[in-house]
């Protein structure tokens, strides 16, 4: 039977051509769609690792050039800056950070922990000692920053546990030193460890992440380029203008932006989730083209080979059997153009052209993209189907 087919649908291969270099598309753009929507699934289900309800952002723009540049008048500006905050009446708790969340902002350096194992690329973050309190950061070993770290001729740091295992393996982290990246930095050592912290967000892939303490007023230290305040409950957005009005009588130089963290989370979803969209509706349009051509060619098909149909039902074939014929035709077509494609997509894994593709993801985005090329046949063959197992044999004497 499947011979039988393979040599029709080599007979018709001219009309075959389009429809497979169609459907061969589509899937790529299908698994993309579906390989990418099951990675973001996945990743909304994971711990975020912090709270930024009632959160708002304010930036700070200082005049400096660039980030790594700053006076002592603005260290100690900052410190002033950061005090007047904590003390604003809806103001529960301020702290500071070089990037708050959902900022698309970061610094990625390769880190060593253990010497035995590899560097591991990790994203990190200065923040002040009040940061853990504002975002309510689950700390699981060791401890958060405290005042008392001003004292140390070291940088205190705290890892997530996907950094603490990059670079420690099973072994405890609190109290280890990370290897001297030969920069005339002070040394930093492990002082604890949240649970987790995803500073891009929901739909984010998960990366290990480092939190640097910052000393306030330290002139050693550039000062942090944001605050963060956790509003009490029920602070309005009309409150706005009496911390812009207050900070900025502190620092009348400095140029502040106030806004909720809830929309900085409302800006950075769209920003990730538009691109799926676009790119799924290019897919369904290509869907409907494909689903269009296969119903065309199935349907010139029936037409065309009345004759062949009815002498197959005068020599006894049921019409289940001319039904699952031209369901068959179809699926060879499918498969015919699926299987280089699938050949393809199996490559991206291999040769990690797009990063690291967790092999659910993969598998999932692979199983999900096929089931609905193949669903996609089996309803665009239900109707020409059912004509073809209409036909009669007396059809065949027609063509006489």
């Amino acid at each position: 039977m499947i011979r039988h087919l393979l040599k029709l649908m080599w007979h018709r291969k001219r009309a075959n051509a389009l429809i497979l270099v169609e459907i061969f598309f589509s899937f790529l753009v299908v698994f993309a769609v579906t390989t990418l929507a099951v990675a973001l699934a996945l990743n909304a289900r994971r711990p975020l690792g912090f709270d930024s309800a009632n959160v708002w952002n304010v930036s700070i723009d200082m005049g400096q050039l660039a980030e790594s540049e700053h006076a002592a008048d603005q260290v100690e500006t900052f410190a002033q800056v950061l005090a007047e905050a904590g003390r604003l009446g809806r103001v529960e708790t301020a702290a500071g950070a070089l990037w708050p969340p959902y900022s698309d902002d970061s610094r990625t350096e390769g880190l060593t922990g253990d010497p035995k194992r590899p560097q591991a690329m990790t994203e990190i973050d200065e923040v002040t000692d009040q940061f853990a309190d504002v975002y309510r950061l689950d700390v699981v070993e060791g401890r958060w920053f405290e005042p008392a770290d001003d004292g140390f001729d070291w940088t205190p740091v705290v890892l997530d546990r996907a950094a603490a295992r990059a670079l420690f393996g099973a072994a405890d982290p609190v109290g280890q030193w990370l290897q001297a990246d030969h920069s005339g930095r002070p040394r930093r050592r492990v002082v604890g460890v949240v649970s987790a912290f995803r500073q891009h967000g929901e739909l984010s892939r998960p990366v290990p992440y480092m939190f640097e303490r910052a000393r306030v007023g330290a002139g050693a230290s550039r000062p942090p380029q944001s605050l963060s305040l956790r509003m009490a409950p029920g602070t309005t957005a009309d409150y706005e203008q009496e911390v812009l009005r207050r900070l900025q009588a502190t620092a009348p130089d400095w140029t502040f932006t106030v806004k909720p963290v809830a929309a900085l989370r409302d800006t950075n979803l769209r920003l990730r989730v538009i691109p799926v969209t676009v790119v799924a509706v290019i897919a369904g349009f290509m869907m409907l083209m494909v689903a269009l051509g296969l119903m065309g060619v199935l349907w010139q098909n029936v037409v065309q080979r009345t004759r062949e149909i009815g002498l197959r039902r005068a020599n006894g074939a049921s019409r289940g059997a001319i039904h699952r014929q031209v369901v068959g035709e179809l699926f060879l077509i499918t498969t015919s153009a699926v299987v280089p494609g699938v050949a393809l997509v199996a490559q991206l894994p291999i040769l990690r052209l797009f990063g690291a593709l967790p092999a659910g993801v993969f598998v999932a985005g692979l199983l999900t993209s096929l089931g609905i090329l193949y669903a996609l046949t089996t309803i665009c063959a239900l109707y020409p189907s059912w004509m073809a197992g209409r036909v009669q044999p007396a059809e065949a004497l027609h063509w006489e």
